[in-house]
């Protein structure tokens, strides 16, 4: 039987060479004996002996050989860079592939069109049909065989996407193969080739695919915006790309720069590193462990200094410890495992701890030194990584610690906040790689911490009415107290428990259950009270107040509140903190700029800062003084508005008024109603009053306000269910039909207000606008003229745009620009998911009209899943309203660090662009990153230069010295800072296909800032990145209703959809301002 076969399959060469031929047959016979591959399924079930990896770089493309066979690859395939890229040639096979063959590309289903072999012969290698190539998707050397179709391969579907080109080989390719080229889409011709002949053509016969067709241009009834269908199920992962052919970041361009138009002289708290290149760091992986038990990370520093101060091998050894898995040393240290022990008493749980080091390598500096003069490619942060730990060293000794923030010890001494809480100040720091080398970045930083009191002591601070007001306050006591760490005083151990809240029975009714360790006698159940007493010798003086649980709530302990003391030296969440407080907070924290650069200095030259005994011994100098830096400032834009047509705004503040001025579009709002929900409040609403100065003030701005078609009174607290808020609403649209607007009046802000959100704008489709009774009793025209911006804003009006038109783009070329971003759950939460959201803006040229759309996705994954969905039906909306497809695109990312750049670009940008293709659609994008969480601050050298004696002026642009010395990044402070110290926003530019300049960027993103809805001032972030922010959080807040609802949580989860999608009378307006 083998030799019948290799003879057929000897005849179908007849026409190649000597070497061909004896290639041929060999293949031919290896691939009968040892199997054929089913490519239907995609997968080779022989196996080939592996000699090598095959040499293609096909078009920047990697492809990796591992089987046997002839290696060769058409010899005119020069490599291309990534981009608009022309198709591939075509590869013609005169011949089985031999190898390893694991075909796990995509399952191209009734696309491939199989061979109709004769049932008596084997079919011979030429008459193999052409493979269709994969569109980004690998393909796995791995297998001997007969390379032919499965003839028997079942139809499969893969999306709604057209077929696929075409590839074929001109001869027998070998290795193991990983094909990740470019998505493709439908843009490739496919040749067209013979069924079959009776020889291989020859190499040289090989011809090119024909390139990327531009789609036409398309009328309005052509468009199809109806049928872009966008797929039901999740976003494909992208194709396994190496390291070294992953889309990085782009380059700073080479500008010939013209001397800056408005400079001004800056000061930046950014000091200069020096560092030895010569030396290096010896890195080590942690790895702790109790028995089978899971070590707290926080206890990891304990362990590891008490083993570097107790065990003979460690003394005098310093080295930086991250508390986690990496230790950084300037000296060999021992390596194995090490038995550290605690006792009862001390401050963790007591045990025999086993602290293993091993060593992971020697961290050259000399690569830090080449990554910033240009001779290394990528950052060496595991480097960074140590010379940052040995930067924080001193402080986290001599401070108090909390991440990369250091707190002074004594922080009762310095400021009292009130409510069992004391103000910490002190800096926090960072290493980066700037244009002018290493840099330490150092800002102040204010924190709040609970005072190491008792809990029976911070409650009676902490409540109105002390602990005596405990059981009408339960919650507000929970919501203060969880999360905190306190040691107990009945044992004499110092070990930390977390809260995990306050028992529902008071400690006088509280008992639990202890198990026999032997399982002789049944459990028994046991009373607290009884227990401390006999156990701990310890009365319970408050029996009739509740408990703490510490621990977790699966597994807690029932501690009563006068046996509890918080821990010392926590930091305490911001946003808990009572209103007096937060506020005591905040302005310890918005500091003038000359006390912030004061305090700065002296951090950064303190005893306890971060140029302590580590950093000298290992030759780390840092200079003292601020980097000064000349930036630019870009001048304030010309407003359009209704009446008059246009405004100049001021340059000194850039803040206008709208007193005797209209909008560009005020609409007409007929039919709106108002819900009172104030009944029975101190606070009542004054609705007459109310609707006569909102009607006054909207017809000034331009706003024709009828009066409201109902207005009905009620109190918020009788809904205390989402179902019945429905109810409430549905019978006020059902009475006033095509209803635009509900205004609702509450007395504070109420958790209900969040169920008013979900209710209208998931279920009932109608807009609602949300007034404090307070300021809408008080009549102040400021207060009214911005809820009329709001208001207008989300009816679909136009507030005010931009004049002048950007030289950049042609007007009648349409531009969107995109927002994105990504709300995580609290620290302590582990299953709620992360909310995405994408705005898009949907009218051009003033581009300040935007749809959003939000939804779910696995718990805190920053990569948004659904990328490419989301934009293109942004841009199936922005058609529909434009008859026409925007040709470019700016997408800005939110929320994202500079390690995760590569993620945006090879996972969103390529899902974005797969999406586009598919639906014949190639828009030039340009992506760009805004960052807020930095710590870099901007101070004007002299303090009247520029006229400025506060802040740095708006529109203040840096692009040189303290940027990356590479990437494309600059800091824009667009806004004017009244309060405290202006914070700039990092802008970093991944991609850019439309070809900015440096200056027209940078004009473009500040003069974007003018066009926020909700103000008559710039803003610090630009407006798509502050809009997609406002929808995330707006989807946290759903996620939030569903949590609390146990009628909507029993049929949903809060990951599903349906439960995020917004009503389709509402998806397309700025529902969110």
């Amino acid at each position: 039987m083998a030799v019948a076969i290799a003879e057929g399959a000897s005849s179908t060469t007849t026409s190649l060479t000597n070497n061909h031929l004896l290639v041929a047959v060999a293949v031919a016979v290896a691939v009968t004996v040892l199997g054929r591959s089913n490519y239907g399924r995609g997968r080779g079930r022989g196996r080939g002996r592996g000699r090598g990896r095959g040499p293609g770089n096909y078009q920047n493309q990697p492809h990796q050989g591992g089987g046997s066979g002839d290696p060769s690859l058409h010899p005119g395939s020069p490599p291309q860079a990534w981009g608009n890229q022309p198709p591939p040639p075509q590869l013609t096979s005169p011949g089985p592939v031999a190898g390893r063959g694991v075909w796990t590309g995509r399952p191209w289903g009734p696309f491939l069109s199989s061979p109709s072999p004769s049932p008596s012969t084997s079919p011979s290698p030429s008459s193999v049909q052409p493979l269709s190539p994969p569109q980004n998707q690998p393909h796995q050397g791995g297998g001997s065989g007969d390379p032919s179709l499965h003839p028997g391969s079942p139809p499969q579907v893969w999306g709604n996407q057209p077929p696929p080109p075409q590839l074929t080989s001109p001869g027998p390719v070998a290795g193991r193969g990983v094909w990740t080229g470019r998505p493709w889409g439908p843009f490739l011709s496919s040749p067209s080739t013979s069924p079959s002949s009776s020889s291989s053509p020859s190499p040289s016969s090989v011809q090119p695919l024909s390139p990327p067709q531009k789609p036409p241009k398309q009328s309005a009834d052509e468009l199809g915006v109806q049928k872009l269908k966008i797929s039901e199920q999740e976003a494909l992962p992208s194709s396994p790309l190496r390291e070294e052919n992953q889309i990085q970041p782009m380059r700073r361009p080479h500008e010939v720069r013209r001397s800056p138009i408005n400079p001004i002289t800056l000061l930046v708290n950014h000091f200069p590193v020096k560092f030895d290149p010569e030396r290096t760091i010896n890195h080590y992986h942690v790895d702790v462990k109790l028995g089978d038990k899971t070590v707290r990370k926080s206890d990891m520093p304990l362990i590891k200094e008490k083993l570097f101060s107790g065990d003979p091998w460690f003394q005098n050894i310093k080295a930086a410890y991250d508390g986690d898995k990496n230790i950084f040393s300037s000296v060999h240290l021992p390596q194995g495992q090490f038995k550290v022990e605690f006792y009862g008493g001390e401050e963790i749980k007591s045990g025999l701890y086993m602290f293993t080091i091993k060593f992971v390598n020697e961290l050259m500096l000399s690569k830090l030194n080449d990554y910033m003069t240009g001779g290394l490619p990528d950052i060496p942060r595991d480097i960074l990584h140590g010379m940052d730990l040995f930067m924080q060293e001193n402080p986290s000794r001599r401070r108090i610690s909390l991440g990369r923030s250091f707190y002074s010890l004594e922080y009762r001494k310095e400021y009292e906040l009130g409510y069992g809480f004391s103000a910490g100040t002190g800096f926090q720091e960072s290493l980066k790689p700037t244009s002018q080398g290493l840099a330490l970045c150092l800002d102040y930083s204010a924190v709040a911490i609970p005072d190491p009191v008792t809990v029976l002591d911070f409650l009676n601070v902490h409540l109105d009415d002390g602990v005596a007001g405990l059981k009408k306050s339960r919650q507000l006591a929970n919501d203060a107290l969880e999360g905190l760490k306190v040691t107990v005083t009945h044992r004499r151990t110092k070990q930390k428990y977390t809260i995990a809240g306050l028992t529902t029975e008071v400690a006088r009714d509280s008992s639990f259950e202890v198990r026999d360790p032997e399982g002789k006698n049944p459990p028994e159940e046991i009373r607290l009270v009884k227990y401390f007493k006999d156990k701990w010798g310890q009365d319970i003086m408050y029996p009739d107040l509740p408990c703490l649980e510490l621990g977790t709530q699966k597994k807690s302990n029932k501690v009563p509140l006068e046996f509890c003391v918080l821990v010392e030296g926590q930091r305490y969440p911001r946003e808990r903190l009572p209103n007096c407080a937060a506020t005591w907070l905040k302005n310890l924290s918005v500091t003038k700029p000359y006390i912030r650069m004061k305090a700065i200095d002296e951090m950064v030259r303190a005893e306890d800062g971060p140029c302590g005994p580590l950093t000298r011994d290992f030759r780390i100098e840092v200079d003292t003084n601020m980097t000064k830096v000349v930036g630019r400032v870009i001048g304030a834009p010309l407003l359009k508005l209704g009446i008059p047509p246009t405004l100049r705004v001021d340059g000194a503040k850039c803040q206008w008024n709208l007193v005797g001025r209209t909008l560009v579009d005020g609409k007409t709002i007929v039919r709106w109603a108002l819900l009172d929900f104030t009944h029975g409040d101190s606070e009542r609403f004054q609705a007459d009053t109310f609707v006569y100065n909102l009607q006054h003030r909207c017809k000034k701005l331009g706003i024709k306000m009828a009066k409201p078609m109902l207005s009905r009174v009620t109190r918020v607290d009788e809904f205390s269910c989402v179902d019945e808020l429905e109810k409430l609403l549905g019978e006020v649209v059902q009475r006033c039909w095509k209803l635009q607007m509900i205004v609702c009046v509450m007395t504070k802000p109420d958790p209900r207000y969040k169920y008013l959100k979900w209710v209208s704008e998931t279920r009932i489709g109608v807009v609602t606008q949300c007034c404090c009774s307070k300021s809408a009793n008080s009549g102040k025209d400021q207060y009214f003229a911005n809820l009329c911006l709001k208001i207008n804003a989300k009816l679909g009006g136009s507030n005010f745009e931009l004049a002048r038109e950007d030289p950049h783009f042609d007007i009648g070329e349409h531009v969107m620009f995109i927002g994105a971003d990504v709300n995580h759950p609290g620290p302590k939460n582990v299953s709620c998911p992360s909310i995405a959201a994408v705005v898009g803006t949907v009218n051009w040229p003033a581009a300040n009209r935007y749809a959003a759309r939000v939804g779910p996705q696995e718990h805190r994954r920053e990569q948004i899943i659904n990328f490419g969905a989301m934009c293109l039906d942004l841009v199936k909306t922005y058609a529909r309203l434009n008859n026409i497809k925007p040709k470019r695109i700016v997408v800005f990312r939110d929320g994202v660090s500079e390690a995760q750049f590569v993620m945006v670009l090879n996972k969103e940008l390529l899902d974005l662009r797969r999406v586009f293709y598919i639906n014949g659609y190639q828009p030039k994008i340009t992506v760009v990153v805004a960052q807020k969480r930095h710590q870099t601050r901007l101070f004007v050298e002299d303090e009247f230069d520029n006229g400025m004696p506060d802040n740095v002026p708006p529109g203040t642009v840096v692009d040189t010295t303290i940027v990356h010395p590479r990437d494309y990044d600059f800091y824009l402070c667009s806004h004017y800072g009244s309060i405290g110290t202006s914070k700039p926003t990092h802008y970093h530019v991944l991609l850019d296909e439309n070809s900015f300049t440096s200056d027209d960027l940078q004009r473009l993103i500040y003069e974007m800032c003018f066009t926020y809805v909700r103000c008559t001032k710039p803003v610090s972030l630009v407006p798509p990145v502050y809009y997609a922010d406002r929808v995330a959080y707006r989807g946290r807040m759903f996620q939030e209703v569903l949590m609390r609802n146990p009628t909507l949580a029993s049929s949903a989860t809060s990951s599903d959809k349906i439960f995020y999608t917004v009503h389709p009378h509402l998806k397309d307006t700025m529902f969110f301002v």
